[in-house]
């Protein structure tokens, strides 16, 4: 039992780790530089770590922006404000994901620096690979599972990313604390010390300074996300700019 309850912890903390690293720092606002063949590392980590929910790095990147220009205005991809249903809010999300990757596919978009692994993509991102994985851990809890209840972590495992992404944009936008103002952008600080997210929390600092590494403001405030950048620096993994 224990050994499960680690597993899932550990894939709860990488695919949070992949998300906020390389699709959200990385990919949307470019904090980081990295080589051609870390990028590819980190390509693959993040598709092993959200398994069949994968989000193509470029697509997730456009609709952020987009997030951050239009913050809980009508036009903003995944806004929670508009919505007071779960499901619609989540359908909205993936819509415009889609839309995004339809129009990557097609190069409707010039930025060179977005991430892109077209021969890759193109292989992880199908629902037969997809569907593959899924039954990857339904085989796992079949052999090690010790009763039906864990049975219930492998909906989570097969949706990590779009759970994480909804935690973030629902309840940052939602619930907590706000330490700035801001006219149109309903964005909220949820945890005082967000260890559960990685930084990713602290939604009103982040939108209130965008391009700034370290999410954290206040004094009782920790992103640990950010520390993991700072040692990923010094090892010459990456490089902030």
């Amino acid at each position: 039992m224990s050994f499960i309850i680690l597993l899932f912890i550990f894939h709860w903390y990488i695919s949070l780790f992949t998300q906020t690293f390389f699709l959200h720092r990385y990919a949307s606002h470019q904090m980081f530089r990295m080589n051609n063949f870390t990028e590819k590392f980190f390509f693959i980590l993040t598709w092993l770590s959200q398994g069949p929910s994968f989000l193509e790095p470029a697509a997730y990147a456009l609709m952020h922006r987009k997030h951050h220009r239009m913050s809980d205005e009508d036009d903003d991809p995944h806004s929670p404000v508009k919505f007071s249903n779960w499901f619609k809010f989540m359908f909205k999300t993936f819509d415009e994901y889609r839309a995004f990757k339809d129009d990557v596919a097609k190069n409707k978009y010039k930025d060179k620096n977005l991430p892109r692994w077209p021969k890759f993509e193109n292989i992880v991102d199908t629902y037969t690979v997809r569907i593959l994985f899924a039954l990857s851990y339904i085989t796992f809890y079949i052999y090690f599972a010790p009763n039906l209840f864990f049975f219930l972590l492998i909906p989570i495992h097969i949706l990590m990313g779009p759970i994480h992404g909804f935690i973030v944009n629902w309840f940052g936008h939602k619930h907590g604390y706000r330490n700035f103002k801001m006219l149109e952008d309903n964005s909220k600080n949820t945890l005082h010390i967000d260890f559960l997210m990685m930084g990713e929390l602290y939604q009103n600092n982040h939108h209130r300074y965008p391009q700034k590494m370290n999410f954290a403001v206040k004094w009782f405030e920790v992103d640990f996300g950010f520390y993991i950048l700072k040692i990923l620096h010094f090892l010459r993994i990456i490089t902030i700019k």
